[in-house]
């Protein structure tokens, strides 16, 4: 205690003494607020802690001096799993943080991981084939195995700390 406060008469902290706050993260939020009025169809939005994509949304007034409200339904991108929200528009809701990357396939395990290049040519081998969905697993299965020196090329999602597999399509270039 570096001395009393003269007008309250409470001891007063040094600043060493003062609460320090430690944070292991890298500095960037996994979401960011929005005002639920400013939200879009076909846009992001966090549902009970899921990234989701909001397929219908609609406005609606309330009484007298009450709040209109939006009624969000949205889909998971990562299960497929529907969510219902309902949030008064002047209020906040979070929005992840969204990023779409597209590798090239370059391997498919036996235990069903890719091995992944960028375009950069940087390899990750850390991504499993879609397991909710199987047909877009199949898909990636089909087009990797019909060696028809097309190239596979696979989106992926990230949002809130996980990737998954969202897309695949084949590319004109030949495979080396």
């Amino acid at each position: 205690i570096a001395g009393i406060n003269k007008e309250n008469k409470r001891p007063t902290a040094t600043m060493a003494e003062e609460e320090t706050f430690d944070s292991a993260s890298s500095g960037a939020s996994a979401t960011y607020p929005q005002q639920c009025s400013a939200l879009r169809k076909n846009g992001f939005v966090c549902i009970k802690g899921h990234a989701c994509k909001i397929v219908e949304m609609s406005t609606s007034k309330t009484g007298k001096h009450g709040h209109a409200k939006v009624h969000l339904v949205a889909i998971d991108v990562f299960t497929g799993k529907k969510y219902e929200d309902i949030c008064p528009s002047t209020h906040n809701m979070n929005v992840p943080h969204v990023k779409r990357t597209e590798y090239t396939v370059v391997d498919i395990t036996d235990d069903d991981y890719l091995s992944l290049m960028n375009e950069a040519g940087d390899m990750r081998d850390d991504i499993k084939l879609p397991s909710n969905n199987d047909d877009l697993a199949k898909d990636i299965k089909g087009k990797f195995e019909d060696d028809n020196d097309a190239v596979v090329l696979v989106t992926v999602l990230k949002a809130m700390d996980e990737e998954a597999v969202v897309g695949v399509k084949t590319g004109n270039e030949s495979k080396q």
